[in-house]
């Protein structure tokens, strides 16, 4: 996988849109949060998971790494991860930035 197949991803979630790499994080957000994130020296993407312990068994399981400078819910996910996984792990993380959004942005977003 690429940067630009997590692009076509992140792309068709509702109400995603892209932050400026020029003036932002190179990421992905819903209602002016942070969903994903590209590192420049990076293979990959950083996604939030549920929980801190959440974020613990993946890397356990070795199916991500500690994302840098991130919050220890964050984890990495490499391209090298199978598509699906891929896929699921950012839908996730759209999911739990999406649900705590308020309700009237969730509404407009869901409207969009």
């Amino acid at each position: 996988m690429s940067r630009a197949f997590v692009n076509q991803i992140c792309a068709a979630l509702p109400g995603a849109t892209a932050a400026d790499p020029t003036t932002e994080l190179d990421s992905w957000k819903v209602g002016g949060k942070m969903f994903a994130c590209f590192g420049d020296r990076i293979d990959g993407v950083c996604v939030k998971t549920d929980s801190v312990d959440t974020a613990a068994m993946l890397i356990d399981a070795g199916a991500a790494t500690k994302a840098p400078y991130f919050h220890k819910s964050w984890v990495l996910v490499s391209f090298d991860s199978a598509e699906d996984e891929l896929r699921h792990r950012i839908a996730v993380s759209y999911d739990i930035i999406f649900k705590a959004l308020p309700k009237k942005t969730r509404d407009a977003i869901g409207q969009a």
